[in-house]
C-alpha cells in the first residue's frame, strides 16, 4: 500500500475565494480548480480544499470560537514558511518558530493562526522519518 494514500484537508472558510486568495498569497498555494464555494488547491504538490459550510455539519473556526484542527506542514525552511504567513496577515504571536528537543534530535517548528482561525503547525522534515 506504500504511496497509494494521499491525505488533505478541507478548511471550512466564510468565503472560499478571499481564502484561496490568502493561501495563494501568503504561502504559495496554487489552484487546481475553482467551484465557487469550493476550491481545490495545493502548496508544493500537497492539496489542501478550502469550502464554505453549507449547514452541512461544519463550521468554520470563527463561528465556533475555536479549533478542532491543526494543520501540521512540513518544509525545508520553517522560519521562511511562517514568516511569509505572518507577513500576509496571520497570527504568529502564540507559538514562534524555535528549536525542540526530540527524541529523534531537533526539531524546528512553530506556527500561526490564519485569518479564518485555522492553527498551523509548521515544521522542519524530521518527524516524517520511522524512529524505534
Amino acid at each position: 500500500m506504500s504511496g497509494d494514500v494521499e491525505i488533505s484537508l478541507m478548511l471550512a472558510v466564510p468565503d472560499a475565494p478571499v481564502a484561496a486568495a490568502w493561501y495563494v498569497h501568503a504561502l504559495g498555494a496554487s489552484e487546481l480548480w475553482n467551484l465557487g464555494t469550493v476550491i481545490g488547491l495545493e502548496i508544493d504538490g500537497a492539496p489542501l480544499f478550502v469550502a464554505e459550510p453549507a449547514n452541512n455539519g461544519w463550521n468554520t473556526p470563527l463561528d465556533i470560537c475555536t479549533t478542532t484542527v491543526r494543520v501540521e506542514v512540513f518544509v525545508n525552511d520553517p522560519d521562511d514558511f511562517v514568516a511569509r504567513a505572518v507577513a500576509a496577515g496571520a497570527d504568529g504571536s502564540r507559538d514562534a518558530v524555535r528549536d525542540h528537543q526530540t527524541p529523534w534530535g531537533t526539531h524546528r517548528q512553530g506556527g500561526f493562526f490564519d485569518p479564518f482561525g485555522h492553527l498551523w503547525l509548521v515544521g522542519d522534515k524530521s518527524p516524517l522519518r520511522r524512529f524505534p
